[in-house]
């Protein structure tokens, strides 16, 4: 089974701290959406298996490639509490300092930590190689979310520190692949 990872397009929201709250997309979506799908395997009779973060910009995205698409909690980006939705240079350094030392373990006021993220990110990749039975292997699964939640799964998957996980480019509309095989998880490509 491969999976598709696919990060939103890019949003109008430049220097604001956003993870669950919605922001609006940028003007290059239909663009960038064509763009992306000249990176995706062409759609089986039956359309793509397609989940999504529930978040407007990549239910936004995931509508423009699945008549179906299964909306899943688990797929959103980092909750950063009481920052969201303020400009990054508005927030104050005695709380952002510690927390840029230490994101995997120490959570935004309200919000919740990078590890956590991993944590459901990596619970939706096991329920869902569950339910792959029934698929052919050669199946193509669209999972459309965040930077950071890429990052995340991409850590889990190769067994890597996620302190390390932000090295790792995940830009707007680019697509990350990750195949089962043998009972582990490769990466065929990154950032695509």
């Amino acid at each position: 089974m491969t999976i598709y990872l696919i990060r939103h397009t890019a949003v109008a929201a430049a220097g604001i701290c956003y993870g669950h709250h919605d922001v609006p997309l940028a003007d290059t979506f239909a663009t960038e959406a064509a763009q992306l799908r000249a990176k995706l395997p062409p759609a089986p009779a039956a359309g793509y298996r397609a989940f999504s973060s529930p978040a407007a910009r990549c239910l936004a995205l995931a509508a423009e490639f699945a008549a179906e698409v299964t909306p899943d909690e688990r797929l959103r980006e980092m909750h950063f509490g009481t920052w969201e939705n303020r400009a990054w240079n508005d927030l104050p350094a005695a709380e952002t300092a510690p927390w840029m030392a230490d994101y995997v373990n120490l959570a935004p006021p309200g919000g919740e930590t990078f590890g956590a993220v991993q944590a459901r990110a990596a619970a939706f990749l096991a329920d869902l190689e569950a339910s792959a039975v029934p698929l052919r292997k050669d199946a193509a699964t669209l999972v459309f979310t965040h930077g950071g939640t890429i990052r995340a799964l991409v850590a889990h998957c190769l067994e890597m520190p996620l302190r390390n996980a932000f090295q790792l480019q995940v830009d707007f509309a680019s697509v990350t692949r990750l195949q089962q095989q043998h009972g582990r998880w490769n990466l065929l490509g990154l950032n695509g």
